[in-house]
């Protein structure tokens, strides 16, 4: 990319009237994974977890069907990454604190110590420990990082045009870390990502969640599971996105099919997993595609799912009420239209926000009240940027229209951070600012809402990724010729002359 980011940003948005995120997956570049290092020291013992949504009793499978593993949180340790190095210890005294997860703080105190939050409350009760650097930040805001549930930063794309359902690719396989996307994403306040193909397949791939750190290689980016897997979800879509030419399907109704289809496949897989027991002459050939669904119907990995007209969200809901898998229903356009449906099956939803909807069908019926409605209806809403489609640096203006949409201040800034979180597994991690928890955060220089305000800095893991006083960091801010271009190193622009 050769051009500025102002003047990038025009192709990007056109792709909302092509098909919002349903580009060819075969066209766009890969980049092999490297061998993944050792995990690292599991962290301190999490949180005690949030009690998962069940849905109601009317609606449990029969006793002959799948068990809805797919409403119940796994018991799983979210994320084995650790700070790089030793990040010290600071406190950031005097601001306005909106830790998510409890009441505002005024004249405030965030302290952090090599990676995670030690300590936050009112200045005049916390204790800074000795030899901390400490920060004035009086008259400004901190929130908790931001988390992008929806983002496709880093140019990569995971299945191709061989076929509709390929569960077996990875978007660890084709993240390139040294887009520009990432430095975006830091300069908008965005600290966890998760990262996904397009939409143009009815499953384009398992997902990866990401810590926005600089780092020179996509594996020292990863949340991690318990047993240092990569955590990610698996993406599917649905709706006219992935209807074209044989072998893909032609109709709604053959989407559905060949979705059922793969599900029967991967139960049927587990069959004759466990029919063989511990003898490896009577298992079944190993298959990737059925593994990743295992994953999927195991409830360790969370359906990501791109879906817009009541008609295809009520699809969705079915489908995983059918097979019992876990989903957050994504996009969701006319989430207003089926909002008790929706709550009624204790599906997540993360909103896309949009100030100029128009050229896709299945958006017709958009409407800005989405999060208002689903709010009431006592939805778990998360809102994200399916950058381009929103660019990362206004990502805090997303949850601004949903505002003006009717949705409470409050609301939005969960949907942004906490409530995204939980739709990723990591809320035990990120997400609100809380004792033992990872340093991500962001200083702002007044409402979170303003159109006026400004993201100052940006930290993730204890460590600053972003500062606007810093002249180069301005540049990811601000956009200019270097703005769009790829990072030659972990921290760093191309150089002088580009900028």
């Amino acid at each position: 990319m050769t051009t500025s980011i102002r003047r990038a940003r025009l192709p990007a948005a056109l792709l909302l009237l092509a098909c919002a995120c349903g580009a060819p997956a075969a066209a766009a570049p890969q980049q092999a994974a490297k061998p993944a290092p050792p995990p690292a020291a599991p962290a301190d013992k999490p949180a005690e977890k949030p009690a998962a949504a069940q849905p109601p009793a009317a609606q449990q499978p029969a006793a002959d069907k799948p068990a809805p593993r797919g409403f119940e949180r796994p018991e799983i340790a979210a994320g084995v990454l650790s700070p790089p190095g030793a990040s010290g210890t600071h406190a950031f005294l005097g601001a306005r604190i909106l830790p998510v997860s409890g009441p505002p703080i005024d004249d405030g105190a965030l302290v952090v110590k090599d990676g995670r939050i030690l300590a936050v409350g009112p200045r005049a009760q916390v204790t800074v420990p000795p030899g901390a650097t400490t920060h004035d930040v009086a008259g400004k805001v901190i929130i908790p990082g931001l988390v992008d549930t929806h983002s496709h930063v880093g140019q990569g794309w995971a299945a191709d045009g061989s076929a509709p359902i390929q569960p077996d690719t990875r978007q660890l396989d084709a993240v390139d870390i040294r887009d520009a996307g990432f430095q975006r994403a830091q300069a908008g306040g965005v600290t966890s990502l998760n990262v996904m193909s397009g939409s143009g397949h009815l499953m384009s791939g398992q997902t990866i969640y990401l810590k926005n750190l600089d780092a020179n290689s996509v594996e020292a980016m990863c949340y991690r599971w318990a047993d240092g897997e990569p955590m990610g979800g698996m993406k599917m879509a649905n709706g006219t996105n992935s209807q074209r030419d044989p072998p893909f399907p032609g109709t709604r109704g053959k989407s559905a099919a060949l979705v059922r289809e793969a599900y029967v496949k991967a139960q049927e897989y587990r069959r004759k997993l466990e029919a063989a027991g511990g003898d490896p002459d009577k298992r079944p050939d190993r298959d990737l595609d059925e593994e990743a669904l295992l994953t999927v119907l195991d409830g360790r990995r969370i359906v990501q799912h791109h879906t817009h007209r009541a008609d295809d969200v009520v699809t969705v809901l079915r489908l995983s009420q059918e097979f019992g898998f876990r989903v957050v229903l994504h996009h969701v356009s006319e989430a207003w239209k089926v909002a008790p449906e929706i709550a009624a099956a204790g599906a997540p939803v993360s909103l896309i926000m949009i100030d100029t909807p128009g050229g896709k069908l299945e958006a017709a019926d958009y409407d800005p009240k989405n999060g208002a409605v689903l709010e009431q209806a006592g939805v778990l809403v998360a809102i994200h940027t399916d950058d381009w489609i929103n660019d990362s640096r206004l990502f805090l203006r997303c949850g601004a229209m949903a505002v003006r949409g009717g949705m409470t201040p409050a609301g939005a800034l969960a949907a942004l951070t906490l409530n995204g979180a939980q739709m990723l597994d990591l809320q035990d991690r990120v997400g609100s600012l809380q004792p033992g928890k990872d340093a991500d955060f962001v200083l702002l220089s007044g409402d979170p809402f303003s159109v006026y305000t400004q993201v100052l800095q940006t930290w993730a893991l204890g460590q600053m990724v972003f500062d606007r006083a810093n002249e180069k960091d301005e540049l990811w801010a601000e956009g200019g010729w270097g703005a769009g271009r790829p990072r030659g190193g972990p921290i760093c622009c191309l150089g002088e002359e580009d900028r």
